[in-house]
């Protein structure tokens, strides 16, 4: 029996989710002040650490990224890893709210670290001839965002969500950025009731490959 039992938690000072045995349902919440009290809301401190999780992993993946810059991306045997998420072309480029944004920061801070641009937008890439479980759920035309960078791209790959990922070696740039030429044509809505204004048609050009490497 807790009955009225006060605990002196000293310098802890902090309440504390206590959970009975197994044969009970009920939560309490330890008080250095108070007797046990029953919590309004049982799984508010599980939900806050899973929360909390989630968002130490995705700025992990942010941080790690300008390592991972700086390293290269170096395989065995002279050739490099290219890591890519792709999606449906609409999706990628004229749906994502936040897509063209995110590229935009990055490389504006690429820019003020002075450091050379390691990924890309590849339409129709070719490389996909390589990933059939891949292309098999894949709607065309489709877009590949590819870097060596492959913290950034899981990073990526958690922000963007509803897109495929996968990795590929070749010691080749120009191989691993090769596109299949296609005109990209997107409708444009009868109405737009977002509260920001719709990107502009092409707005993803500055990412495409070099124009060596678009063979």
């Amino acid at each position: 029996m807790l009955g009225s039992t006060t605990l002196n938690l000293g310098s802890l000072g902090s309440q504390l989710l206590y959970s009975p045995p197994h044969n009970s349902t009920k939560t309490f919440l330890l008080s250095p002040t108070k007797p046990f009290l029953k919590s309004p809301n049982p799984i508010t401190s599980s939900t806050f650490f899973k929360s909390r999780t989630s968002v130490r992993t995705a700025v992990a993946a942010v941080d790690s990224s300008d390592a991972a810059v700086k390293e290269g991306g170096e395989a065995e045997g002279g050739s490099k890893s290219y890591h890519f998420v792709v999606a449906n072309a609409k999706f990628m480029l004229d749906e994502e709210e936040h897509f063209q944004e995110l590229m935009s920061e990055r490389l504006r801070l690429y820019g003020e670290r002075n450091m050379e641009q390691d990924f890309w937008l590849v339409i129709e890439p070719k490389f996909l001839d390589k990933f059939p479980n891949i292309t098999k759920r894949l709607k065309r035309p489709a877009v590949a965002l590819v870097s060596t960078n492959g913290p950034w791209i899981t990073f990526m790959k958690l922000r963007l969500d509803r897109v495929l990922q996968d990795s590929f070696e070749t010691d080749n740039l120009e191989e691993a950025l090769a596109s299949n030429p296609i005109d990209l044509k997107f409708e444009k809505p009868d109405k737009w009731t977002a509260p920001y204004a719709k990107y502009e048609y092409g707005w993803w050009e500055p990412f495409l490959p070099p124009k060596t490497s678009m063979v």
